[in-house]
């Protein structure tokens, strides 16, 4: 029968002392982490049964972070998509302990999400928040700031001076890529509308100046009608949508840079096959939805968020903004956006 590991065995096989290891499992005095982690993976390789209790040491050492994530309604599939992604970001990290304390808003009005963020940043060592630009939001990312609270502001990015880092895709690329789509696939003139959540998210109103600029440079044939806000509700896209296919003869393309996807897909499947033929759809990020209109060649492509790309930059993102206590350097964290398409879906 094949003796056990001993705690010799463990030292030999981690390259340090026999103390090291009976320090680490006493837990008496302090080791370094990186030195715990070291005789961790040997404890793993060698099968040494005291795994479980270097393990907790090694996580009673390891620098402890509790963020707080400010995202929007919790009705929206692809928001619960981003959740659990930087659920499962924070505990992928090794180095840190991460607990993400993830909040949803529904009503969006500026004061109320100003009020959450404020709620939520008193809970927590550092806040991320995805939300239209507005004064009052910048009033309390400020406020947090004071209180040594950075915010970083995640996909779509804020004015105020005082937030500590964006993380989020390069939107002048994704509305220049959205444009080129639309133009490769429509030769002949023709309309193109485009569909905004908000005027005041950042992200978006970025990817519609980008847009138009591509088809002024490169597609003169295709018109783009004024921007249309949907106010992220599917029914008023469902509405847009279902009175621009009755009457704009020669719709050529949909850009939809912000939500209500759900609702342009509803109207594009009540229109006779033959309608909705020469539309192309653009939209942003993946979510069920999306995925069902790719699979049924209703959207041509999703230009989208790379999910676990994105959440763990986030997450390092937080972490170094926390660490830097306040450098005065606001980081900005671009991460490449993904291009699917029916496909490669």
């Amino acid at each position: 029968m094949k003796n056990r590991p001993t705690i010799a065995d463990l030292a030999e096989a981690a390259g340090v002392s026999v103390s090291t290891v009976n320090r680490i499992l006493a837990g008496t005095s302090r080791v370094r982490p990186a030195t715990i982690q070291q005789v961790q993976h040997a404890a793993e390789r060698i099968g040494y049964y005291g795994l479980n209790v270097i393990e907790a040491r090694r996580d009673e050492q390891l620098p402890n972070f509790r963020f707080g994530f400010l995202l929007q309604q919790s009705t929206r599939e692809v928001y619960r998509i981003f959740a659990q992604h930087i659920k499962e970001a924070s505990a992928m990290r090794r180095d840190e302990k991460v607990t993400p304390l993830v909040d949803f808003v529904d009503l969006l009005e500026p004061s109320n999400i100003a009020e959450r963020l404020t709620a939520l940043g008193k809970e927590c060592d550092a806040v991320a928040i995805i939300a239209a630009d507005h004064p009052l939001i910048g009033q309390a990312i400020r406020d947090l700031k004071m209180q040594g609270k950075p915010t970083v502001a995640y996909i779509t990015d804020q004015s105020s001076p005082d937030r500590a880092a964006f993380v989020g895709t390069d939107n002048w690329r994704l509305g220049r890529t959205a444009a080129w789509f639309i133009s490769e696939m429509s030769p002949d003139p023709g309309t193109v509308a485009l569909f905004l959540g908000n005027h005041r998210y950042q992200c978006q109103d970025m990817a519609d100046a980008a847009f138009r600029s591509y088809l002024r440079e490169n597609a003169p044939h295709l018109t783009v009608t004024e921007s249309r806000p949907t106010n992220e509700d599917s029914a008023e896209a469902y509405r847009m949508v279902k009175s621009l296919l009755e009457t704009e003869e020669k719709l050529a393309g949909l850009m939809i840079a912000g939500g209500g996807i759900s609702g342009v897909l509803k109207a594009l499947r009540e229109a006779p096959a033959e309608r909705r033929r020469g539309v192309r759809v653009i939209c942003r990020d993946i979510g069920p939805e999306t995925r069902k209109g790719l699979t049924e060649g209703l959207i041509t492509a999703a230009l989208c968020h790379p999910l676990k790309e994105i959440s763990s930059t986030l997450i390092e993102t937080m972490i170094d903004v926390t660490n830097s206590k306040g450098a005065g350097i606001t980081l900005q964290r671009t991460v490449p956006l993904e291009v699917v398409t029916p496909e490669n879906i």
